[in-house]
């Protein structure tokens, strides 16, 4: 007796018809019937009334359906002890970019724990290079990062958001044009091990564009600080969750040859803990809704 039968035996109960329930299912209203009738021949009994033209739960099958129910839920979550059922896990260690700490993560997390109360959360700010490696071995359960160049096999990538290289700079900045403001005011890099800086030399690159260096920043968040007190301009990502520095900061388009970087969770493919890294997939995705970034301008 298959698993099928049972839910579609629910979606039956739960719309009122056959050909409400077919949508539901994804089948036919004639697959419908039938399955209900193997379903009826396995168990022996009747569960439907089929006097008048539209088949109806007769009270056998109304009794039967609070127990199908049951049986669904239970195959489903058969391995949720062993696949990272939040109920079930203590702890989740949680790699993070820099510049998701002040905004994304902590709204996310948030979230999360409001779900799951006992939960504890230890979150390991890292770069995207030294995440990959931290997720491959297995010191993190997962990460929100960079999109690594090549996802092997033994890793499971769920992207989310897409974001934009911007020109950044101070609200004082009167000027508008971005490769002037580039070529005229001191520039400040970022490490050249982040994925953000080498996406930012590679379109400096492109455009023939020599700034004058003033700084070079490990982490996003120092470097808006140092744009904020005037200190320089950079090439970074439009934030798609910004903590109140970056939120103050003027962001100048790109144009169509702005880059972009994909964000998202990487996690290994076995992870013990599967179920709850989605659950925090769902409370990011919710997290970047509400509080999405202003398009430069």
């Amino acid at each position: 007796m298959s698993i099928s039968l049972f839910k579609t035996l629910i979606a039956v109960a739960d719309t009122g018809s056959f050909s409400a329930a077919a949508e539901e299912v994804c089948v036919t209203d004639a697959a419908v019937g039938q399955q209900m009738k193997r379903l009826e021949s396995s168990l022996g009994v009747a569960l439907f009334d089929r006097s008048e033209k539209t088949p109806r739960l007769n009270q056998l099958g109304k009794a039967f359906v609070p127990k199908a129910k049951a049986v669904v839920y239970s195959y489903e979550s058969i391995l949720d002890d062993l696949t990272g059922d939040p109920q079930m896990i203590g702890e989740l260690t949680l790699g993070a970019v820099p510049s998701t700490i002040r905004g994304l993560i902590p709204k996310a997390t948030k979230g999360l724990i409001k779900l799951y109360p006992d939960l504890h959360i230890r979150v390991v700010p890292e770069l995207s290079f030294n995440l990959l490696e931290q997720v491959e071995s297995g010191s993190v359960d997962a990460a929100v990062m960079s999109e690594p160049l090549r996802v092997h096999s033994k890793l499971h990538w769920m992207p989310f958001y897409e974001e934009e290289l911007v020109l950044l700079t101070s609200p004082t900045v009167k000027e508008s044009d971005p490769k002037r403001i580039l070529a005229t005011m001191p520039y400040i890099r970022h490490s050249r091990h982040a994925m953000v800086g080498m996406l930012a030399e590679e379109w400096l690159a492109k455009q023939n564009l020599e700034v004058h260096d003033a700084m070079e920043m490990g982490s996003l968040e120092n470097l808006s600080s140092m744009i904020a007190h005037d200190l320089g301009v950079s090439v970074v990502p439009n934030i798609c969750v910004p903590d109140p520095i970056f939120k103050e900061l003027k962001k100048f388009s790109l144009g169509p040859t702005a880059p972009t970087r994909m964000l998202g969770i990487l996690t290994r493919s076995d992870c013990s803990k599967l179920r709850l890294v989605q659950r925090l997939l769902e409370q990011i995705k919710l997290t970047v809704k509400q509080h999405a970034a202003s398009p430069p301008i």
